[in-house]
Order: C-alpha cells, then sequence, then structure tokens
C-alpha cells in the first residue's frame, strides 16, 4: 500500500476542546495538517499547513510531539497515513481558509454524529480523551 506522510496537530483550546476540519469536497473530519513536503521537517510541515489553513501563526518548537500513527487514509483510495502528532495548545480564533471548509471543536464526549477520518476516530481521538481526562 502507497503512503502519504503527514504532520497533524492536536488543537487543544482553553476550554479543553480539540478541533477538527473537514476539507473542500469530502466527508470525513480530521486533525488539521496536511503532507509533509520534501526538505521539511514534520514540525516545519505542521507549522505551514496550520498557517494555511487556519491562519494560525506556530513556531515549529510549540509543537510537542505525541507520537507517529498509521490507519487507511479517509480521502485517497489505496493509501495509507502515515502521521507524526502534535499538540499544540491555542487560544486564537481560527478562520478556515485555503481548502478547509468546516471547522468544529468538539469535547471528550460523543462524536457519533461525525462522520471521521479513520485516523482521527481509531487513533487520535482515544489518545486525547486520556491527555484530558
Amino acid at each position: 500500500m502507497k503512503v502519504i506522510r503527514i504532520a497533524a496537530a492536536l488543537l487543544i483550546g482553553a476550554d479543553g476542546r480539540t478541533l477538527l476540519v473537514r476539507k473542500r469536497g469530502t466527508q470525513a473530519f480530521m486533525q488539521p495538517g496536511g503532507k509533509i513536503d520534501a526538505g521539511e521537517s514534520p514540525a516545519q510541515a505542521l507549522a505551514r499547513e496550520l498557517h494555511e489553513e487556519l491562519g494560525l501563526v506556530v513556531a515549529a518548537e510549540q509543537a510537542q510531539f505525541l507520537g507517529e500513527f498509521s490507519a487507511v487514509a479517509a480521502n485517497e483510495p489505496g493509501f495509507e497515513v502515515n502521521c507524526q502528532l502534535y499538540r499544540l495548545d491555542v487560544a486564537q480564533d481560527l478562520v478556515p481558509a485555503a481548502e478547509i471548509e468546516e471547522v468544529v471543536w468538539i469535547d471528550a464526549g460523543s462524536v457519533d454524529h461525525l462522520h471521521l477520518a479513520p485516523l482521527t476516530r481509531d487513533s487520535i481521538l482515544p489518545l486525547y480523551r486520556q491527555l484530558i481526562a
């Protein structure tokens, strides 16, 4: 299976909720982030993507590495995503930009009403619930 290398953020707001995004033309909500370009570190890719997608300006060194996770890609059939996940605590308002159509803040409760990417559903949200418990 082909692998897409991405960096993603577990963004945690001042109220403890976390942010999910949905890209234009897709159904699945997932963590903000994106593909790591050649010559970029995962943290650099994350900082670039957060700026492009949400207008969020962060320094790469602010991101706290949480681990590496893999899952079937939500939007690219036949691909797997390999994700370097980072935690960032944010206080400012975030505005969807670039390919992001919708953002939603969720808490550790039920997200059954949302269509979630496999990586988000199976790996990242369980970790989020442990972190804020």
